[in-house]
């Protein structure tokens, strides 16, 4: 897998957790932890896309 197609890849999964994020907000019935443990996996994506994305 080429670093192009990596990446893209983490942005697609950083995406869906976004989206997934927003939706647990949003019902009342959403255990707060499992909020908390999707947005720890969209820091760790956020962090990979950051450390592995061209500066320039």
């Amino acid at each position: 897998m080429s670093m192009t197609s990596h990446l893209e890849e983490l942005r697609k999964k950083h995406a869906v957790l976004s989206k997934q994020v927003e939706d647990a907000e949003r019902c009342p019935s959403t255990d707060a932890l499992a909020i908390s443990g999707m947005k720890k996996q969209k820091l760790f994506l956020k962090e990979q896309i950051t450390r592995l994305a061209p500066h320039g």
